[in-house]
């Protein structure tokens, strides 16, 4: 079953009580757990209130961008590195926004402590905005989600978050991307534009065969999902319960970002709607994935794998990975948000493949002329110690 049929069920469970903490994180990544109403009716209530970005980033930069027809001011909530320490450079999936990585990047920093994290919010998703540059205004500004608008994007704020930073030269980077930031990173990978500061890429979730298969039953999804909530706390009751976002804290992070609320709602009950029109972007959708196994196989740099099931392996990457390709890591315990659903496990994979491909840790072996000098030296100094005094004349 592709994950989005998976989240198709999960929208239509997404009636029933709501499971208890505890239930939610000992449930398999293959089923649903519902609670019997009994049991819902005693269980302990728990906190779905909003939490502060900056409780997990140091600050927020909004970076401008100017092209022909667009004005965009990127969104980026970012922690800087120190001590050379390496850079992870987070793309969220579509409809979510920097703030998937939150949870994700504090525990990073737990581990790897003088590790930066920049997590940005893509075009029209979170609160990076584009208008247009003669109105001024959202009106008339064309949605542009394809994959090299996204990938321009991504090479932009991190330029630009050098020359905003003062950073001399990039410190060594780790691209993570989730869902479609996964091909947006690889895709960043396979043309270079970042150079050798790119040390390696993390793909979380998604592979080209199960998500080009998965996208016949997206617009099935969305039509289940809500359009509307009353509040943000409903809105996390709702990613909770749903399993859409297995993890609560995550949750109330993340899903604030996702949601605004109307000036004027259709419906004053419930004013709080999503923030990108995933509908809208239909027309980018097989542009996002074609031909995204080749070009992970084929990029520069240490390629890491990270799926919430093998089943999403398609034929490519199956012979990449006996091939011994790429690192191949499976969380089965997460749903789709394994960044979010499985923190401390994914930055713990994250930190140790930054080790793996770390080229300042590397203890390379000597070169074969300085091997050779070196004998040479040692057999001229055993030589002379073996011939003892010159005679005299």
């Amino acid at each position: 079953m592709s994950d989005l049929q998976k989240s198709f069920t999960k929208a239509k469970l997404a009636q029933f009580p709501l499971m208890s903490e505890d239930e939610s994180e000992s449930a398999s990544s293959t089923s649903t757990v519902v609670p019997s109403p009994s049991r819902a009716l005693f269980a302990r209530s728990t906190p779905t209130d909003s939490l502060s970005w900056s409780d997990y980033f140091t600050q927020e930069l909004f970076l401008t961008q100017e092209t022909d027809s667009l004005r965009i001011t990127h969104h980026v909530y970012l922690t800087p590195p120190t001590s050379s320490g390496p850079l992870f450079v987070m793309h969220h999936g579509a409809g979510s926004s920097g703030l998937s990585f939150a949870a994700c990047g504090e525990e990073i920093r737990k581990i790897l402590p003088n590790a930066g994290i920049l997590s940005l919010d893509a075009r029209d998703h979170g609160q990076t905005s584009t208008v247009s540059s003669s109105t001024g205004t959202s009106d008339g500004a064309e949605l542009d989600l394809s994959l090299g608008a996204l990938n321009q994007d991504l090479v932009f704020v991190v330029r630009e978050t050098q020359r905003k930073m003062g950073w001399e030269n990039l410190p060594d980077i780790v691209l993570v991307g989730h869902s479609l930031g996964g091909a947006v990173i690889t895709d960043v990978a396979k043309q270079g534009e970042l150079g050798t500061k790119v040390l390696a890429y993390a793909v979380l979730d998604v592979v080209e065969g199960s998500a080009m298969d998965a996208l016949q039953s997206m617009e099935k999804y969305l039509m289940t999902r809500p359009s509307r909530f009353p509040s943000l706390s409903s809105g996390i009751e709702w990613h909770t319960r749903s399993r859409t976002i297995r993890n609560r804290t995550s949750a109330r992070v993340s899903v604030p970002s996702l949601l605004y609320e109307e000036d004027t709602p259709h419906d004053p009950s419930k004013p709080w709607v999503w923030r990108t029109n995933l509908a809208e972007t239909k027309p980018f959708w097989e542009n996002w994935f074609i031909g995204l196994s080749k070009k992970f196989l084929e990029a520069r740099g240490g390629k890491l794998l990270l799926l919430a099931g093998t089943d999403r392996l398609d034929k490519e990457l199956m012979i990449g990975q006996m091939q011994g390709k790429y690192q191949l890591q499976v969380l089965p315990e997460a749903g789709h948000f394994i960044q979010e659903d499985q923190p401390v496990k994914t930055a713990q994979i994250l930190v140790d493949f930054y080790k793996r491909n770390d080229r300042s840790a590397l203890v390379l072996p000597p070169k074969v002329a300085d091997l050779q000098a070196s004998a040479a030296m040692k057999k001229s100094a055993g030589l002379g110690r073996g011939q003892g005094p010159l005679p005299k004349p």
